[in-house]
């Protein structure tokens, strides 16, 4: 049995100390393209039109699937483009007490007690571990201003619009958009001269950061991604259990770094998958969009 030291099993209303992984079911060798994998997994998930329905943010479509990986204390981490603040809320309604991975890969939050060795580089940071990877919120606030300038393409970042504004472009209430604007590692973004896309991502990439494209905003970023942050947890579930698996679902062209280093990777449904399907030629598409194909996907693992 795998033990997760420090992390409590959410959904079976007992306080555990740990999660525990049960071998002996099969996560479809197939879908991974190698046999007898022994079914200890870890699943790592976008939220924005992957666990959560892209225009109403419900998930209940996918409760039979995280009630199954519930049962078997198989972690589900959340990695968005989302910030802290808004996270931790969506930890909450789903009974999650996994780590967690915020604004695009800026930091990985790691609850206390969940790996029982010390987190590389890991800092404390509002009562986690934090493996920060993301450079400062107003140095990319300042970042974007100059490419904007640069290439004399109109942007409105987060820090532009008030949280009425933000919960108009992006269906949230004004609640949830104050915690969407309480920005650590990343700007999003609207471009508001479109013909002048190209010109200024490429102004940002020339002052040296990135950008990414999540479902309604463009991102500007520092030297991280999902991918690298997704990697460095990985390892340390590995530590744990070195036959681990891992499983990524994405929608997004801002998933695809991730979804390229998983051991499994599913696309759930959305306007992007045929990019993205380029980019992650060996991503299982789902039928279904949001949380139904979330659902449709973690079922097809095999998990008994």
């Amino acid at each position: 049995m795998f033990h997760y030291p420090g992390a409590e099993v959410p959904g079976n209303g007992i306080a555990a100390s740990r999660f525990h992984w049960t071998p002996g079911w099969s996560a479809a060798a197939a879908l991974c393209g190698r046999g007898n994998l022994v079914g200890v997994l870890a699943v790592f998930t976008d939220l924005d039109g992957t666990l959560l329905d892209r225009d109403t943010y419900a998930f209940e479509a996918a409760r039979p699937a995280l009630d199954l990986l519930s049962r078997h204390g198989i972690p589900v981490v959340l990695c968005t483009s989302k910030t802290r603040a808004e996270t931790e809320v969506w930890r909450r309604r789903l009974g999650n007490s996994a780590p967690f991975i915020v604004e695009n890969g800026g930091a990985a939050f790691v609850p206390p007690g969940c790996f029982p060795f010390p987190v590389p580089g890991a800092v404390e940071r509002g009562g986690y571990l934090a493996i920060e990877f993301g450079d400062p919120y107003l140095s990319l606030v300042s970042a974007l201003k100059d490419a904007s300038l640069a290439c004399g393409v109109r942007v409105r970042g987060f820090h532009d619009m008030s949280p009425e504004e933000v919960a108009q472009r992006s269906g949230l209430s004004v609640e949830e958009a104050r915690l969407a604007r309480q920005r650590e590692y990343g700007e999003p973004f609207l471009i508001l001269d479109p013909t002048g896309e190209p010109a200024l991502l490429a102004a940002i990439e020339r002052s040296g950061k990135r950008w990414t494209r999540g479902g309604r905003f463009h991102h500007i970023t520092g030297g991280n991604d999902k991918a690298g942050a997704v990697r460095i947890l990985s390892d340390a579930f590995r530590r744990l259990h070195p036959d681990l698996t891992t499983v990524g679902l994405g929608d997004g062209l801002n998933d695809a770094g991730f979804l390229r280093v998983v051991d499994v990777a599913f696309l759930v449904r959305s306007p992007d998958s045929g990019a993205l399907s380029v980019m992650v030629p060996r991503g299982r598409l789902t039928a279904g969009t949001g949380p139904e194909g979330w659902n449709e996907a973690i079922l097809q693992l095999g998990v008994r």
